[in-house]
């Protein structure tokens, strides 16, 4: 039986170990699909291992390298980085069935390049997750924005290179201009970089300077698509389906939340963050996000667009949360990440079945689809009430702590965007499942009536994430567990 800290070796390595063999199998497709199940399988069991050992009272620490006293590249087992693995390793699973049906129903090129790429994605992403320190976390973060590169130009038409440079651009020179200074700049003055409950900066430390700092650090974190720095998430929506769900659900933007989460409670500290010129400023900028994007979003016609405008808005609900700087709003922030993962996922994977089953990807042209893909639009409707945060899905509870985290904090102004958010959200996801189902007799149905759904692989995955949207709202007890560990 293997100990917590080899699991932990092991969680960081297997993602990366698995490339060779899918090199291996490029002509076999059966084979190198294969090996990217079986990977994802294990790597969840071996997080489900660090789970049981952490709720158990266990901890497990790594050290690789040490560079420099208080710079090295190290990871330990917490709260956060267990909720964050096991939703990342879980939709590994689950984008992977899906992939296979998607990408051979849509006959994709390159299809060994995408699974080699998603795997050293996902590898970035346990790394980031059980990152002990400030310093591990921006490596491994610039190397899954390196890594998702060649999957949002996976198509490697005009469109999609425009796309990918879009996408580098922003999350490189983000991190170049606003993130890596913001890291050298508090090692500079707590000499510390360990991620640490309370955070790590002296009781008598400037707050004026602190604040500067938080806002470097709020947008340099790109990925977590706070306005005016949003651009790159929409530009990569080029990219096939299973990249989509990639980007919003699995790895990308939740690295970003994440990294927002960690930074606030571990580097700054709640109580710190309450008491700085910065945090109600860069609060009302998350509000400005979640309305406009909305706002936007209602605009888009195709129906990935929407959903990119949506995540935007999202997003900031997770960055407002830690904002809130109360531990109601941290665990609603915390919570939102699994929830929004698994409500967002559904919905880009019905996006995908569309287009590969119907050929459309326009809202306008889905008037009455649900006659031909009924588990498909059911499914999204689903995938569509987590993302409002209405019952019977898990999304209506950690809409409901960060609600709950704006009155503790005196914020009634963020009370009222999110529930204008949440009418936004019910104005622009809504209507398409219902006009799918009832599309009234003004309007004829298009195209045969007959029922086509996506590829079976397909099928099995909107099922799995559907269910698990229902789920954690009648068992959310363990999620809660976790993430009101967090920054503990």
């Amino acid at each position: 039986m293997m100990g917590a800290q080899q699991v932990l070796q092991w969680v960081v390595l297997l993602p990366a170990m698995a490339i060779p063999l899918l090199l291996l199998a490029r002509h076999y497709p059966n084979i190198r699909e294969g090996v990217s199940l079986l990977a994802s399988i294990t790597l969840f069991a071996l997080v489900t291992m660090l789970y049981r050992d952490f709720t158990a009272g266990g901890s497990a620490e790594a050290v690789w390298i040490a560079i420099m006293p208080g710079l090295e590249i190290s990871f330990r087992v917490d709260a956060l980085g267990v909720l964050f693995a096991l939703v990342a390793s879980f939709l590994w699973i689950v984008t992977t069935l899906y992939a296979i049906g998607y990408m051979r129903a849509h006959a994709e090129d390159n299809q060994t390049r995408f699974y080699v790429f998603f795997a050293v994605s996902i590898a970035s992403v346990m790394a980031i997750a059980f990152s002990a320190n400030l310093f591990t976390l921006f490596i491994f973060y610039e190397m899954l924005t390196l890594a998702t590169y060649p999957l949002v130009t996976h198509a490697g038409t005009a469109k999609a290179r425009a796309g990918g440079r879009t996408y580098l651009t922003i999350l490189v020179g983000t991190s170049i201009v606003f993130f890596l200074p913001a890291i050298i700049a508090t090692y500079a003055i707590s000499g510390s970089l360990t991620f640490t409950p309370g955070g790590v900066f002296a009781a008598d430390t400037s707050p004026v300077l602190l604040g500067a700092l938080l806002v470097l650090f709020i947008f340099g974190i790109g990925k977590a698509a706070i306005m005016p720095f949003h651009r790159w998430l929409p530009a990569a929506m080029v990219a096939p389906t299973p990249v989509s769900s990639l980007l919003h659900a699995v790895a990308v933007v939740k690295a970003g939340v994440f990294s927002v989460i960690k930074v606030g409670a571990l580097i700054f500290g709640l109580d710190t963050l309450a008491g700085l010129w910065s945090t109600d400023l860069l609060l009302y900028l998350c509000a400005f996000t979640v309305i406009v994007a909305s706002l936007v979003a209602m605009r888009q016609d195709n129906l990935k667009a929407r959903l990119a405008y949506s995540t935007v808005s999202q997003l900031s609900y997770m960055t407002a949360g830690v904002l809130l700087a109360t531990s109601t709003g941290l665990l609603g922030s915390s919570m939102h990440i699994a929830m929004h993962a698994l409500g967002k996922i559904t919905l880009f994977f019905c996006a995908g079945a569309i287009l590969v089953a119907a050929h459309k990807s326009d809202i306008s042209q889905m008037r009455g689809l649900g006659r031909q893909m009924p588990f498909t639009m059911m499914a999204f409707f689903v995938g569509s009430l987590s993302i409002i945060g209405l019952p019977p899905t898990g999304g209506t509870w950690s809409k409901w702590y960060l609600i709950t985290g704006s009155l503790e904090a005196d914020q009634l102004a963020l009370v009222i965007v999110l529930m204008l958010s949440s009418l936004l959200n019910i104005a622009y996801l809504l209507p398409i499942p219902l006009r799918a189902f009832f599309p009234g007799e003004a309007h004829p149905v298009e195209g045969p009536v007959g029922i086509r759904e996506a590829p079976l692989p397909s099928l099995i995955a909107i099922g799995i994430t559907s269910l698990m949207c229902l789920l954690l709202f009648l068992f959310p007890q363990r999620l809660y567990d976790l993430a009101s560990a967090v920054g503990g």
